[in-house]
């Protein structure tokens, strides 16, 4: 699309109240909503009235006066932008007296604001500029030398943007953006009168503050005060194409403003209906690794992980893939080689690595990073509602009065929607946050938790229980809706477990470390608080008992009735950008694309007749399985698309034992990632701003993912596939990614009515969407469960073998960090390290001091699997007893620390309950020292005339 503007209103749509009035502006006859400002209704019916502090990102503030009409029938000249329509009114935005005002009004601006447009990076994109052109503002007669605010420093101290106070004419729209939009209150506004400024957390710099760099002080800003570096250095953009986040699972839209072929800026996309005009620093900022110089962009191979790459051309690359499968199935037998497809990648490129695995490989030998992450959400969601993915749109949670959060840490992991959440809190719903660490949201500025429940890892369903138990033992739960809902006798079955007084909060208080009377406080709020919703993430999942634990939250929300409707259900916190996708189109080894069981004969015919071949009916081996094979000589060869196994995978050991085991491993991705120094052929991938497809987010949302540039590698990640895909002998003809869709639409019934031109009328659509849901399904299980009655699980806790002992005193638990994305592999590749160079541990201070710590100090981290070192943050956000780090730096390889135990039912590994002990050292160990020098040794590439 050509460049232009999105259209600001002004102010925020009314709140609705189902009522309208008609009046007249400007001569014309409107209807609008009750309670829509002047401003707002001028601009709908194609008028514009002068603002500076009003847009309709914000609440109206009515500060700057340059929006001033006129209304018949009274005095003096009211601001539109805080004055709502009434029935009858009669308003003038164009007079003689109200120019005269507004040129007065713009003078004094003008009068104190540097003159500098030619050279200002936001000439021609600045609205001070176009309101002093809009009011007709010829001269000045105050001078052009207002000294208030003139040569004042720049704080260019953040990495992305720069603050420039002397261009600021303090609107305040940014200080309202960071409260209103984000919730941080980063900013403020110093002094008084024309002593006024702006000021991040009381006069510090922008890097030093509070401000998490999400941006909508920048978005917000009408001058170039605060500017995105880019903007200086490039120029302002000349186009724009609308695009989706390839970070995490909220799924932000952006339009990707661009400037010939270079990409400008990512500004939030107000039309977006997972993040409604927000951002976060990734999503906005962290691009930059599209182009960082150690993104790989020519095919490699070799034939030993011992010899250096060497450059080749994608036919040769191509050829030798297909030459090495094909050689590995003769020998080994089909099914010696398998996949993994990626969670990065689009749905219609993880849709093909799946076919290539099914129809090409000949067996189901395919998984996907949900396997290490959401895949007892899958499990568990199944059994108890029937669909295994979570019940609301993200816009649901406006109408909570309740809110649990367990087992996630939305404000780093989830930012965007974490903001919507915290908007609700400060409205008035009350939190409950289960998690073993203190996160952001059990206090942060105008938000706290009810009840923080610091649990032991390892003791979820044990809490969830005990949740239950006093639940049903003062029969707080909905009869009315179990008995019409789910079945009497599986409920009955489950109440007479959970009241048992061995599952009573007394009882488990020694084995959560939880006190009892917290315990029976939040369960009574969650049944009996109003709207109710679980909003959960890898803390519930990453556990032996995972899915136990989902299955026990949907318990909850069952024996409560908060399912079905807007503001209650059950949400996993998807973790990657297109999860949900890559699991939605039959990534798994048992499952084709819609979830349905590869032992089904009519689901297997189905995709057999439109593949032309046989498809085996036999589960095929998951992540954990094939690396298993691969050390027992049996499994031989692997594709990996977009994913870091070696990185992200337990036991890090063990993974890397697989991998060496196996005689031809193919990556595909932007970088050699720590999974590539096993690898012998290397195909370059290209970024999510260089195709076309779909994503699918943590809400069931699927958006368009646009083309912005060209593919720096030469190919699309789907049109590799396809070019593997032919020369493995099958005849593949997509021309573009729609002609994939139309396909999964074909063979999956819950994507029936999604294509590519309803997607671009209508921004997005959330499965399931066919004729049974025309129009996709914001909220599930309205009417009845996919299922039909729901399922009530007994969830019985069982403890984790992973014990702590005089040798392992400490549990360790892992997580996310705001500024880093999964293994980081992108965000390190960005200035997103000024936050987080290095992965830390945190350790309370009693046993920092119990082992002589200090801040900053290295320690080894030892568990019965591995050990690493890494630094010490000491704080309180921990429990003592137990410790917590991030995996996003490759040199700290956590991963090493973690345990081959998993979920009982689906192998996601227990990454959050980790025995270890912690001691000080002297810096980075032997091991990671070798490691170093091994993955150097792996990168290496042959020169090229070697190469020729």
């Amino acid at each position: 699309m050509s460049f232009s503007r999105e259209t600001d209103h002004g102010t925020p749509p009314a709140i609705t109240t189902g009522k309208s009035v008609t009046l007249t502006i400007d001569g014309q006859s409107v209807t609008l909503p009750e309670g829509t400002s002047i401003m707002r209704a001028a601009s709908l019916t194609g008028g514009s009235i002068p603002k500076l502090c009003a847009t309709d990102s914000v609440e109206s503030f009515g500060s700057c006066r340059l929006c001033l009409v006129e209304v018949e029938g009274r005095n003096g000249y009211p601001a539109s932008c805080t004055t709502p329509v009434a029935e009858g009114m009669v308003v003038r935005t164009q007079t003689d007296r109200l120019k005269q005002l507004r040129r007065g009004v713009m003078e004094l601006y003008i009068s104190d604001h540097p003159l500098d447009c030619l050279t200002c990076a936001a000439n021609g994109d600045c609205e001070l500029q176009d309101q002093a052109g809009a009011v007709g503002l010829r001269d000045v007669r105050y001078g052009y030398d207002g000294a208030t605010n003139m040569g004042q420093a720049k704080d260019q101290s953040n990495p992305y943007f720069d603050f420039d106070p002397s261009k600021c004419i303090v609107c305040s729209r940014c200080v309202r953006a960071c409260e209103e939009v984000q919730g941080t209150f980063a900013l403020t506004i110093e002094n008084k009168g024309f002593e006024s400024k702006v000021s991040p957390s009381q006069g510090e710099d922008f890097l030093g503050s509070e401000c998490v760099s999400c941006g909508a002080c920048v978005q917000a800003c009408p001058t170039a005060s605060l500017i995105e570096k880019k903007v200086v250095e490039t120029g302002t953009p000349d186009r724009a194409i609308v695009t989706t986040c390839a970070y995490c699972g909220v799924g932000c839209t952006f339009r990707a403003e661009m400037r010939g072929e270079e990409l400008v800026r990512m500004v939030p996309w107000k039309e977006g209906k997972a993040n409604r005009g927000h951002s976060c620093v990734k999503g906005r900022f962290a691009w930059g690794y599209a182009q960082h110089q150690d993104r790989i962009l020519n095919p490699m191979i070799r034939a030993s992980v011992s010899e250096p790459w060497r450059e080749v051309s994608w036919e040769e690359a191509i050829a030798y893939t297909a030459s090495e499968f094909r050689r590995i199935q003769a020998t080994y037998g089909t099914r010696s080689i398998g996949g993994i497809t990626s969670s990065r990648c689009t749905n219609e490129e993880t849709f093909l690595v799946q076919k290539l695995i099914r129809q090409g490989f000949g067996n189901n030998n395919v998984d996907t990073c949900a396997r290490v992450c959401h895949s007892p959400t899958g499990y568990g969601l199944k059994t108890t509602f029937g669909t295994s993915a979570g019940t609301q749109d993200f816009d649901s949670v406006m109408q909570s009065d309740v809110i649990l959060v367990i087992g996630a840490n939305p404000t780093d992991g989830h930012p965007v929607f974490a903001s919507r959440m915290k908007r609700r809190l400060r409205e008035g719903a009350k939190l409950i946050v289960m998690d073993p660490r203190r996160t952001d949201l059990v206090k942060s500025p105008h938000v706290e938790a009810e009840h923080h429940l610091p649990l032991r890892p390892g003791t979820n369903v044990a809490m969830l229980t005990a949740f239950a138990h006093v639940i049903v033992t003062e029969k707080l739960y909905d009869e009315t809706f179990i008995r019409e809902r789910c079945d009497w006798d599986e409920f009955m079955d489950w109440a007479d477990f959970v009241s048992e007084p061995a599952r009573s909060p007394e009882a488990i208080e020694p084995l959560t470390g939880v006190r009892a009377d917290d315990v029976r406080a939040a369960a009574r709020l969650y049944a009996t608080g109003g709207n109710a919703a679980i909003y959960y993430g890898l803390g519930v999942t990453e556990h032996s008992q995972g899915s136990s634990t989902v299955m026990a939250i949907a318990n909850l929300a069952m024996a409560t009735g908060n399912i079905g409707r807007e503001g209650v259900g059950v949400n996993p916190l998807r973790g990657q950008n297109n999860v949900q996708g890559a699991c939605d189109m039959g990534s798994f080894p048992h499952e084709f694309s819609g979830y349905r069981h590869v032992s089904d004969d009519a689901t297997r015919a189905l995709f057999e007749r439109e593949w032309g071949v046989t498809l085996d009916a036999e589960p095929g081996l998951r992540i954990p399985n094939m690396l298993d094979a691969a050390t027992d000589g049996t499994f031989k060869g692997l594709f990996v698309q977009g994913e870091d196994i070696l990185q992200s995978d337990p036991n890090t050991h063990h993974v890397a034992a697989g991998l060496a085991a196996m005689e031809c491993v193919v990556v595909q991705d932007l970088f050699l990632n720590e999974t590539a120094n096993y690898a012998h052929i290397f195909l370059p991938g290209s970024t999510f701003l260089e195709k076309d497809g779909t994503f699918t987010n943590a809400e069931r949302r699927i958006q368009r993912v646009r083309k912005v540039m060209a593919p720096l590698n030469g190919h699309a990640d789907w049109e590799i596939v396809q070019l593997v895909a032919n020369a493995m002998g099958l005849n593949w003809t997509y021309s573009h990614p729609s002609e994939i869709m139309d396909e999964i639409a074909a063979l999956t019934p819950t994507f029936a009515g999604v294509h590519y031109d309803r997607l671009e009328a209508e921004g997005s659509l959330q499965w399931p969407a066919n004729a049974a849901a025309p129009d996709g399904t914001p909220t599930m299980h309205i009417d009845g469960f996919v299922r039909g009655k729901g399922k009530f699980v007994v969830t019985d806790y069982v403890p984790t073998d992973e014990k702590t002992g005089p040798r392992f005193p400490l549990l360790l638990t892992t997580g996310r960090i705001l500024s880093h994305y999964n293994v980081g592999a992108q965000t390190r590749r960005t200035a997103n390290t000024a936050w987080h160079p290095e992965d830390r541990l945190e350790i309370h201070p009693s046993d920092a001091e119990n082992r002589g710590l200090k801040d900053g100090d290295w320690v080894t981290l030892r568990s019965r699997a591995g050990e690493t070192t890494l630094r010490a943050s000491i704080t309180e956000r921990v429990a003592p007893g137990v410790v917590y780090t991030t995996f996003h730096h490759p040199e700290t390889q956590a991963n090493v620390i973690t345990t081959d135990y998993s979920d009982w039912a689906t192998n996601c590994p227990e990454y959050k309950v980790t025995a270890v002990q912690v001691m000080a050292s002297n810096g980075p160990s032997d091991w990671q020292q070798d490691y170093a020098s091994q993955a150097r040794r792996s990168r290496r590439i042959a020169p090229l005339e070697a190469a020729e």
